[in-house]
């Protein structure tokens, strides 16, 4: 019993390595590599080729390989356990009828900056352009559905890049194309992204140095909306 427990945290390496890199993950690993530079223990050359390395890996294990001869990859701290992403919400749990919609027939419509995300959100991009920006709004669920659909056009999604993103759809001669996202936060936010591209494109991935920072907001404003109502009454 006590060998099985013992491999259980080598089991779960893998997950971690496996997992997509961020930017944020390759500004760390280029910071370790540039203070080596310094130190004398990289050649310029040896650290140009690192640094280009990085800029092309795509998960968090291959970044590691760049610094595993050098004393940081053993100081840093450890990586945060990985979180599984809650499952999708079950059927009636989101409503059907969305909380907004933003439409684009022959024209480009946007919805960015400080907004309530709501838990739906429907984008039809009809010969026209959509761009949805969550990387500033604020989340009152955890679970955000969005619906994308684009009719030869284009629906652009960008969201904060420490919470989770998942997609579902396709393409008919277009791109449906999301860039999974992972949060080690079990409370962070998880946008999904479901729809089809005909003859169009359709996209989600996060906004590089945007981070959600209105969970605990979440949390005040539910609290807060309760007091009201009791002493409402």
């Amino acid at each position: 019993m006590d060998l099985q427990k013992q491999a259980q945290p080598a089991a779960a390496a893998p997950q971690i390595a496996e997992l997509r890199a961020s930017d944020a993950d390759r500004d760390r690993i280029a910071d370790i590599l540039r203070e080596a530079l310094a130190e004398g223990r990289l050649t310029a050359e040896e650290h140009a080729e690192r640094v280009e390395g990085v800029l092309h890996a795509k998960t968090v294990g291959e970044l590691d390989v760049f610094i595993r001869d050098l004393p940081a990859a053993h100081q840093r701290p450890a990586a945060p356990a990985y979180t599984p992403v809650p499952p999708r919400p079950a059927p009636g749990a989101v409503p059907v009828e969305a909380d907004a919609r933003v439409v684009a027939v022959f024209s480009s419509a946007l919805r960015r900056g400080r907004w309530r995300a709501g838990r739906r959100l429907h984008a039809y991009a009809v010969f026209g352009s959509v761009e949805i920006d969550l990387s500033e709004a604020i989340f009152e669920y955890q679970q955000v559905v969005i619906k994308a659909v684009s009719v030869f056009g284009d629906v652009r999604i960008r969201v904060p890049e420490n919470i989770s993103l998942r997609g579902t759809g396709g393409g008919v001669l277009g791109n449906f194309e999301v860039s999974p996202l992972d949060s080690v936060d079990s409370d962070a936010p998880v946008v999904y992204v479901d729809g089809w591209a005909v003859l169009g494109n359709v996209e989600a991935r996060p906004r590089r140095g945007k981070s959600v920072a209105d969970i605990l907001e979440r949390v005040h404003d539910k609290v807060d909306r309760k007091l009201r109502k009791h002493l409402g009454h």
